[in-house]
């Protein structure tokens, strides 16, 4: 007699989109030596979606691409079916379909067991470690390289005035830091990057470089926070040298300072966000603001204490005669100016399913910016692609994969939280190109979908992989597909046609469309799959990073 066992656990699944780094290979060459998992000889077949019998969508053939899996209820929301939002993780459960013989009566019994702890290590280590050396790595070492070079000098007495401005240098890599982090500032590099090298004069290779580089810029903002620290602790040294010329009280709050950057930056420690995010954000923050509150403090005392007499001293000239004066303040003006965009908002929330939620809002949104909302502005942020045809309103899909994302579907909001100043990121680059493809799995849509109601400078094609696509995300969002050039779209429902080889199936079209550059966001797995196919085919590619 066969026995079907059957278990089912909660294993740590990241659904951030924040898990793969960018590949680029802009130079073209031929595509076939890519490997399918599919077995050999197959044929193509042509692939119509429930609502393509109005020929509402072309659906162009994908040879070897299509695995004929019969999909299961959704545990896999976020794998094909992905929620590809801002900085979402959570625990999703997932079950593998493996054969395994049966003792007893000789014969194979097809068993649902959990996936094993590889698989969470593998999940890590596509963020981590699966990556090769990317941009962000790069500039990440740069930063800390050009740092200890100077801290080496110092120390070895040929960098003098390093030595007795310590405090300035490790300030200074704190404003780097913001300023790599502030979303003003980088909304109007990314503009200035699409208005000067958005041209059809611009090498396809300055474009990619410009691409890698400002969506690796955090690599720049970790670099300079482990420098600041650095650069903090031989200050501290040097000062217990020297203490006949400081104060306790200086001392004491430099030391304050150095263990807040400190607790900030294990918990920015990709193992402690992936797992941990909510405790991540709320300690980057207040003690963020608590370091730069006791800065202002350690400054001020530093130049108004008078060693000889071991006396304050502080007037106006002293204070505006420092360079540590105007790098603080410009740190808190960059800190400030995000929140003076916080509104609470009127919204309408509706959930097409269980899987997923419409927010809606006022006003129309330029095409690739993202948005941030909140039920608590002072505790998290969840940000997400802003679809928008530029008029009238804008939304928001949320796939339901954390507390606040499920949340909305069980009890919608009528107003929430809001910054009203949109930031730029990866998909806000598709600007800088003339033919781009968009690859998306799941609520990943949401990021594209602007850049088929509007009209863009680049000419965009899509692919769209999902599960019950109808059902998952609504009409609404069906019907805003629909209305876009249906030689351009490639729409994949799993629940019919099974799982797709992504990896392939974006390589053929890229070549079959003849595009500069794919641009993806789905899970980290996914999107490294698709990287690296695309960069065997010599085909520019870029998707999320971990901390992009």
């Amino acid at each position: 007699m066969e026995e079907r066992e059957s278990t089912e656990i909660k294993v740590a699944r990241f659904s951030s989109c924040r898990g793969v780094a960018f590949e680029i290979n802009p130079n073209r060459s031929n595509p076939f030596a890519i490997g399918s998992p599919t077995k050999q000889g197959r044929v193509g077949t042509w692939i119509w979606l429930p609502w393509t019998r109005n020929n509402s969508f072309k659906v162009l053939p994908q040879p070897h691409a299509i695995s004929p899996t019969q999909s299961r209820a959704s545990s896999h929301f976020c794998d094909i079916d992905i929620d590809a939002s801002d900085v979402e993780v959570e625990f999703i459960a997932e079950v593998q379909d493996v054969e395994k013989p049966d003792k007893a009566n000789g014969v194979k019994v097809k068993k649902l067991v959990p996936k094993t702890d590889l698989s969470r290590r593998s999940r890590l280590s596509v963020i981590l470690l699966d990556q090769g050396f990317t941009s962000y790595k790069g500039l990440f070492l740069v930063c800390m390289a050009l740092n200890l070079v100077a801290l080496a000098l110092s120390a070895a007495g040929y960098y003098p005035y390093a030595k007795t401005r310590t405090a300035l240098f490790s300030i200074g890599n704190i404003l780097a830091l913001t300023l790599s982090r502030s979303e003003a500032v980088l909304r109007v590099i990314f503009w200035l990057a699409v208005k000067t090298l958005g041209r059809p004069c611009v090498s396809l290779r300055i474009k990619t470089a410009t691409t890698s580089f400002l969506q690796s810029v955090g690599g720049i903002h970790s670099g300079c926070g482990v420098s600041s620290i650095a650069w903090l602790v031989y200050s501290l040294v040097l000062t217990f040298k020297n203490k006949e010329k400081t104060s306790p009280e200086i001392i004491g709050v430099a030391f304050t300072i150095l263990s807040l950057i400190l607790l900030s930056s294990l918990a920015a420690f990709p193992l402690v966000r992936h797992l941990h995010h909510n405790v991540f954000e709320r300690i980057h923050r207040f003690a963020g603001w608590m370091a730069l509150i006791l800065l202002w403090l350690f400054i001020l005392l530093s130049i108004s204490y008078e060693p000889n007499s071991h006396t304050y001293d502080l007037t106006i000239s002293k204070v505006v005669k420092k360079q540590e004066c105007w790098f603080t303040l410009a740190i808190t003006v960059l800190i400030i100016i995000p929140w003076l965009s916080v509104r609470k908002v009127q919204v309408s929330v509706s959930a097409p399913s269980n899987h997923a939620s419409i927010i809606k809002f006022e006003g129309g949104v330029q095409a690739g910016l993202l948005g941030r909302i909140s039920p608590s502005p002072l505790l998290e942020w969840h940000a997400f692609g802003i679809i928008s045809d530029g008029k009238k309103e804008h939304m928001m899909l949320a796939g339901a994969v954390g507390d606040f994302t499920k949340s909305l579907i069980s009890t919608p909001p009528k107003h929430l939280w809001v910054r009203t100043m949109h930031f730029a990121g990866l998909p806000y680059l598709v600007n800088l190109y003339e033919r781009v493809l968009l690859v998306a799995t799941g609520s990943g849509i949401c990021v594209f979908l602007s850049f088929l109601l509007q009209p863009s400078k680049a000419d965009v094609y899509l692919i769209w992989v999902a599960k019950d696509i109808e059902l998952n995300f609504g009409r609404e969002i069906r019907e805003l597909v629909n209305k876009y050039s249906k030689e351009k779209v490639i729409a994949h429902d799993t629940s019919i046609s099974g799982r797709p080889n992504v990896a392939e199936m974006s390589v053929n079209a890229a070549i079959r469309w003849n595009v500069e550059v794919v641009i993806v966001t789905s899970n980290p797995e996914g999107s490294r799959d698709i990287l690296r196919a695309c960069n065997r085919a010599n085909i520019a590619a870029f998707g999320p990073i971990w901390d992009s």
